[in-house]
């Protein structure tokens, strides 16, 4: 066989082989279909061969055929693409909760690349990179002609080295920002106590995520002795992760009833996850928080809340990433991110370049207390009636309600992120407002 056959060949072979079990679920193609097939892969043939011969600089052929299937796979969709080993071995290893870089999670928009949101306390988050930035240039070479991965490759890099990224964003003109690279280990789920309401962070969905929210409830519990009130569910800014662990914390919090249902090219291939009995925040009020930078795994809890009325949405709209991908290792070959699937929550809706929208729209803002001008009051008027001696009994005061900075028995929490942070204050306020309501109309919240 010559050259040329023996590179057809291949070609047909790298681009052929892993499509097959797609082919058994419809018609095999004519005879003419199949004949345009061999006919543009010898033009892949002519572009390579002319590709080796008469480039400006060598090249080899590992890197023109891995650039060949990546283009393949990135022109489909914005998720999709080939992974060579080193990172495929990098996946793996930042699914298991542990990675190298900036702690972005990134994808393309308009020939740059656009962040999802910066993952809690990487140094892109330190930095301040916000969802939604564009980054331009890093370290100085323009973004606009790369690829994803190519993109991702140059941000990645031994800790302890710089990287100066220069940052698009709305209402500002472009700025650079430099960062050094660090070993990110992520601790995806966080929790602590705000007053009697317990406060749960979900920053990624890893391996480890479900086992992680089971844990802080546990300990919310015993935090709370007993008297907890509620639960704000913070999905904020989590950009994903796998399919498996958001089914898993969704159900959680569920008794039964549908998750998630993902559909497929092949009917057969489609998928229903269903909870199974058993709520860890045994029936009490819970809000959830997202926003733009809620995306993927984070959206499926999301909506499968949303839907069984289980939760609150609060917060702003969510992404929009209503699909699934799958992760196809090739022997020798690194692997193959390929979208197989778009996701349904359980009334039927698909996310998909949509997003969810919460029940109650809050936008981030800043939080201020403003001091009431002095003015009269009853007791400043003549002759006003003297105050009342004390009952006997104790009267019950119940929890503040909407008071900025202060937990549920009006501690002031000194450095307490709920002093900056308007939505989580107005999802506390909700959690404290229907554990109030449902004591006293002696009513179970579900």
């Amino acid at each position: 066989m010559t050259t040329r056959g023996l590179l057809v060949a291949a070609a047909a072979t790298l681009l052929l082989a892993q499509p097959v079990a797609a082919a058994d679920a419809v018609d095999p193609k004519p005879a003419d279909e199949k004949t345009d097939t061999y006919e543009l892969l010898n033009l892949f043939g002519d572009v390579f061969e002319r590709v080796r011969a008469d480039y400006v600089e060598k090249t080899s052929d590992e890197e023109l055929i891995e650039a060949a299937v990546n283009g393949m796979l990135s022109s489909l969709d914005p998720h999709s693409g080939y992974m060579n080993a080193k990172r495929f071995g990098e996946m793996k290893v930042q699914t298991q909760g542990a990675f190298g870089g900036l702690g972005l999670e990134v994808t393309m928009e308009g020939g740059l690349v656009k962040v999802v949101s910066p993952i809690d306390d990487t140094p892109a988050f330190k930095a301040g990179i916000e969802p939604g930035d564009l980054i331009t240039h890093i370290d100085g070479e323009q973004v606009l002609g790369l690829t994803l991965p190519d993109a991702v490759e140059k941000m990645r890099g031994p800790a302890g080295s710089s990287i100066k990224l220069t940052i698009r964003r709305a209402d500002r003109e472009p700025f650079d920002v430099t960062l050094t690279r660090s070993v990110i280990k992520i601790k995806s789920v966080r929790s602590r106590l705000e007053g009697k309401v317990g406060y749960i962070r979900i920053s990624s969905f890893s391996e480890q995520t479900d086992t992680g929210v089971q844990e802080e409830i546990e300990s919310l519990k015993k935090q709370a002795n007993g008297q907890l009130q509620g639960i704000v569910l913070d999905l904020r800014n989590n950009p994903g992760g796998l399919l498996s662990q958001a089914v898993a914390v969704s159900d959680d919090f569920l008794d039964q009833g549908e998750i998630v249902s993902t559909r497929a090219r092949k009917p057969e291939d489609a998928q229903r996850f269903n909870a199974k009995p058993g709520d860890l925040a045994e029936g009490l009020p819970i809000v959830v928080l997202i926003n733009g930078g809620s995306a993927s795994a984070s959206e499926i809890v999301a909506g499968a809340l949303q839907d069984q009325k289980r939760a609150i949405l609060l917060g702003s709209k969510s992404f929009g990433k209503g699909s699934v991908q799958t992760i196809i290792p090739l022997s020798g070959h690194g692997a193959m991110r390929l979208t197989t699937a778009r996701y349904y929550t359980p009334s039927g809706r698909s996310i998909q370049a949509v997003g969810i929208e919460p029940d109650i729209a809050v936008d981030q803002a800043r939080i201020e207390t403003v001091k009431e001008t002095a003015g009269r009051h009853e007791s400043d008027l003549r002759g006003a009636l003297d105050k009342p001696a004390a009952p006997s009994a104790p009267t019950v005061v119940p929890p503040a309600i909407g008071t900025p900075g202060a937990g549920a028995g009006g501690e002031a929490p000194g450095t307490d992120p709920t002093t900056t942070d308007y939505q989580l204050q107005r999802a506390l306020d909700l959690v404290r407002g229907l554990s109030l309501f449902s004591a006293r109309s002696g009513t179970g919240t579900h």
